[in-house]
């Protein structure tokens, strides 16, 4: 069952996402699913080779962003901020809780410019918490 939260008009984020998530994701218009989980991170999550098949199959693009329990790195938000600036409409992206990839949209949201404020309150009104790379946000947003 899915449990897609929208961060923003164009973004939302979810948990581990199943094959059967993929049409519902194409019929909310969903064009592009940003898988943010490594492989084998857990033995029941369904493999990103699986989940980039089904999302082409039903017209989506796909992209591997893969994040860690280590944290995120600067080639990692430079990655999400390409992903998203080129998204040719909606954009889901999933790790194993939605968390991960809230954190990397909120800190390519501060890079591209948005108010961390905003960013911070978007990701809690969809129920993630992003206070342990708020610091990480306003450097982002400083450097603009």
């Amino acid at each position: 069952m899915s449990d897609f939260r929208k961060l923003s008009d164009k973004v939302s984020a979810s948990p581990q996402l199943t094959l059967e998530d993929i049409e519902q994701a194409r019929a909310q218009g969903v064009r592009l699913i940003i898988n943010n989980r490594p492989e084998g991170e857990a033995d029941d999550q369904t493999p990103g080779p699986a989940i980039e098949a089904a999302a082409r199959a039903a017209g989506m693009d796909y992209a591997a962003i893969p994040i860690g329990h280590g944290g995120m790195n600067e080639s990692q938000v430079r990655a999400m901020c390409d992903a998203l600036a080129a998204a040719e409409g909606k954009v889901l992206a999933y790790c194993r809780s939605g968390t991960r990839s809230t954190m990397l949209w909120s800190l390519a949201q501060c890079a591209s410019g948005e108010s961390p404020q905003d960013v911070a309150e978007a990701a809690a009104a969809a129920g993630y918490d992003v206070t342990p790379i708020r610091a990480a946000m306003d450097a982002l947003a400083s450097k603009r």
